[in-house]
């Protein structure tokens, strides 16, 4: 695991517990306490956490209480917005004439949905306000929405019955978005309430493609939903660090650079 990988951990780990011990950090973590207590410095150095005989906490300055609570799909789409117009555009050009798509909520497949092309027919699973939005523009696609309870923080709704929707559809492709990456921690996102639903996508979809800028790599979230070798293809950037992009290719996903 690189280091950023475990500043992540760390962080993530504190945001949901609200506490830790640097052993109980190195143990989770399979290194030793000291370099617990080194990756633990540069954080106290930048003010991101506090110690107090062993314990760690986040550092008051941080302001933050949970990481759903802070997070907000403006923000996040106002970030890295070159690297995800290219992602979206390079998507885009992947649909064919008659698929069915599911498209996951997110900052990232929003540029997906912006692209959308118009000389193609076939259809669209959505269940975020953002995507359904940029959907229903376009005449040559049949629109799909399964609702539920409204999450203001990503503009995605999810309920019961909207699982069982998608449970029932079959899509030839489905592009999926990610908050964290990490070959050992896994595919992650921010919210609980996504992680079901995108379990479901994955499993009801022939063809898996996570949209994701680099930034996301070596990023570790609260909510595991998939692993690598979960996606048949992972479209990113050129700023992807190159263990993450050799670990794919051994794997035999296929990794697409927007550039």
């Amino acid at each position: 695991m690189t280091r950023n990988e475990r500043l992540g951990y760390i962080m993530q780990t504190l945001r949901v517990s609200k506490g830790s011990s640097v052993q109980d950090l190195a143990d989770q973590l399979g290194v030793s306490h000291m370099t617990v207590r080194r990756d633990l410095a540069g954080l106290m150095a930048e003010q991101q956490v506090q110690m107090f005989h062993g314990s760690v906490t986040l550092h008051p300055s941080t302001g933050e209480d949970t990481p759903e609570s802070h997070y907000s799909l403006i923000t996040a789409g106002s970030k890295n917005t070159e690297q995800k117009a290219k992602i979206g555009k390079l998507a885009a050009s992947l649909i064919e004439n008659d698929d069915t798509l599911i498209i996951d909520c997110g900052s990232t497949t929003e540029y997906l949905a912006k692209c959308l092309p118009e000389d193609r027919r076939y259809t669209v699973l959505c269940y975020s306000l953002n995507i359904a939005s940029e959907t229903a523009r376009r005449k040559n696609v049949r629109l799909m929405f399964s609702g539920g309870l409204f999450h203001e923080n990503t503009l995605m709704f999810e309920s019961p019955e909207g699982l069982e929707m998608i449970r029932n559809f079959r899509a030839t492709k489905a592009f999926i978005s990610a908050s964290g990456i990490s070959e050992k921690f896994g595919v992650t996102c921010l919210n609980f309430y996504e992680r079901e639903t995108k379990k479901t996508i994955i499993r009801s979809s022939m063809k898996k493609i996570l949209l994701a800028d680099s930034s996301k790599f070596g990023i570790v979230r609260s909510d595991r939903f998939a692993e690598y070798r979960d996606f048949d293809e992972i479209i990113t950037d050129e700023g992807i660090p190159e263990d993450a992009a050799e670990t794919l290719r051994r794997m035999g996903v296929v990794l697409r650079i927007a550039s």
